[in-house]
């Protein structure tokens, strides 16, 4: 085990600004709880899983910069990208730096556009539907906030670390 005690809670962002600087304030909120959850893991805890279903805090992390590229650089604007290339073999700082640099176009992106009910480039899911701009961040808080809530518990079960 590395790190046992406790870490302080953060508190969420203030909610009296306009609604995207809100929107991303709370995504941004989550995505760095992910990534708080990560740090000061071994690269063995972080990769080990905590579940039956082989989940791990990096598998997080991986997921989650897959789902960012997927839904406001594939989607929203449209362009063609590949897989994420993040191998077995990518340390924790690789990963979480893939993870950054995907949430900074990502913001870029959304502070980019003039209106939250722009719709998406390309339509998405097995639905095959377009949605807008809007739906997209708030889908990505729900997305992020349940994984950082499943990395919460990876945390405690790899070293006990409680709080962000």
């Amino acid at each position: 085990m590395t790190q046992t005690s406790p870490h302080r809670d953060t508190a969420p962002p203030p909610t009296d600004a306009e609604e995207r600087p809100t929107l991303l304030a709370f995504l941004d909120y989550l995505r760095e709880a992910v990534i708080a959850k990560a740090h000061g893991l071994t690269e063995q805890q972080a990769r080990t899983p905590g579940v039956p279903s082989g989940t791990s805090v990096l598998g997080l992390v991986k997921h989650l910069t897959a789902a960012e590229r997927y839904w406001f650089v594939r989607s929203f604007a449209g362009e063609d990208i590949g897989p994420v290339d993040l191998g077995a073999d990518d340390s924790a700082d690789d990963l979480i730096a893939a993870y950054r640099a995907a949430v900074a176009r990502s913001n870029a992106l959304v502070e980019a556009c003039d209106d939250l009910r722009r719709p998406c480039a390309r339509p998405t899911g097995a639905a095959n539907v377009v949605r807008p701009l809007r739906w997209v961040l708030v889908h990505m808080i729900e997305e992020t906030a349940r994984h950082a809530g499943h990395a919460d518990i990876l945390r405690e079960q790899a070293d006990g670390a409680v709080g962000r």
